[in-house]
């Protein structure tokens, strides 16, 4: 088990509104200064266009600092997953995490096993693990009918608790429901605030500690340490008005996730 950073962790530096977006590169050296060992790039498009040489550049870099790759998508075609398993080997990534729908396709759960059925396989058979991740387009229920009914080892649940809450279920019962299955966590914390005039509420990220996920909950049904599961740390940082107080909020924000999580691990 280890701590590991997202490509979220950096999402308003590689957006558009970023004078000079990050390269992969910046990130994972961001992510050694901070004493992180694994990077999840996950949900960047560019990716899918790096040549070989490319992606071959992108893993010495990796290697040279000491860091794992992991990699995420979204969507259960065969072809695309099978893709992004041929991107996890040449980047010598061991996990891929996905999403069951698309902007273009919504699975049944009948239709996601038949799809899974096909792809998994493959991943089994190079060592690579494919973690579908719990957010609100898809019922807990059905999420855990779909890897339950493929059920293979190299098939399980990507847990990210405060996703679900848009879907009116309790964190707390994503974490007891899919603990089991649970091959990779998202780590980032969020809370319920008032809008002005108190007329409804946002639910946005919070630095972590400070929010409403039940962190010692997850870890003691999860039990990443003695199952190899690793703890990514993304952030849900609302827009700051500006870029570079954006950024330097997100940098804050990701510095503190780190020592809380260092110092909740030694504490377990």
């Amino acid at each position: 088990m280890a701590i590991g950073l997202s490509s979220y962790a950096f999402f308003w530096q590689i957006s558009s509104k970023a004078p000079r977006p990050l390269t992969v590169e910046d990130m994972l050296r961001r992510t050694h200064d901070l004493g992180v060992g694994v990077f999840q790039i996950c949900d960047y498009p560019p990716l899918e266009t790096f040549s070989d040489q490319r992606l071959a550049e992108v893993r010495g870099t990796a290697d040279s600092l000491g860091i794992r790759l992991e990699l995420g998508t979204r969507g259960v075609r065969p072809g695309h997953l099978l893709r992004y398993l041929e991107l996890a080997e040449k980047l010598g990534a061991t996990f891929v995490r996905s999403m069951l729908n698309t902007h273009d396709h919504r699975p049944t759960v009948p239709e996601a096993v038949d799809l899974l059925r096909e792809a998994v396989p493959g991943y089994a058979e190079r060592g690579v693990t494919l973690g579908l991740e719990t957010y609100e387009q898809v019922s807990t229920d059905d999420l855990l009918a779909v890897v339950t009914a493929v059920d293979s080892p190299h098939l399980g649940v990507c847990l990210d608790p405060g996703n679900s809450v848009a879907r009116l279920e309790r964190p707390a019962d994503v974490i007891d429901r899919t603990a089991p299955y649970v091959v990779n966590i998202h780590v980032k914390d969020f809370a319920f605030t008032r809008r002005d005039g108190w007329v409804g509420f946002t639910l946005a990220g919070c630095p972590l500690g400070e929010g409403l996920l039940d962190y010692d909950r997850m870890i003691a049904a999860v039990g990443p340490e003695a199952r190899g599961v690793n703890q990514i740390v993304e952030h849900w940082l609302p827009w700051q008005g500006g870029f570079d107080e954006t950024a330097r909020l997100e940098d804050q924000w990701t510095q503190a996730s780190v020592r809380t999580l260092n110092t909740l691990m030694r504490s377990t």
